[in-house]
């Protein structure tokens, strides 16, 4: 079984940043591929950016402000988030993209306002 931990997240004003972190442990083995959740208030969740061995892709409403990659050292995935905007106020998952999805951590909320 696979344990994803989300941290980072916080209160941040508009046009500010963020790193979140994805902490992984258990089957670790098990995990080829890697992506970035968000879920804001009464809307489904979506994603916004995954990460395989050779590629990484970007939902458009985040597409040059976000930027995700791991550090395999530390079995860690992270999502630097830039040039926040109000819209991206949400709660933030890690899980994997490809195949069936881990359990699911507890999120970590970010919360963009002035």
């Amino acid at each position: 079984q696979v344990q994803l931990v989300e941290s980072g997240g916080g209160l941040v004003q508009p046009g500010g940043s963020l790193r979140l972190s994805c902490a992984a442990s258990g089957s670790i083995f098990r995990i080829n591929d890697m992506g970035w959740y968000r879920q804001a208030p009464g809307k489904q969740r979506e994603l916004v950016a995954h990460i395989t061995r050779g590629s990484t892709n970007y939902a458009d409403p985040v597409k040059g402000r976000f930027t995700i990659s791991r550090d395999n050292t530390k079995n860690t995935w992270y999502l630097q988030m830039n040039s926040l905007k109000p819209e991206d106020t949400a709660v933030y998952y890690c899980n994997r993209v490809l195949g069936s999805r881990f359990p699911w951590g507890q999120g970590t909320q970010v919360t963009v306002s002035s």
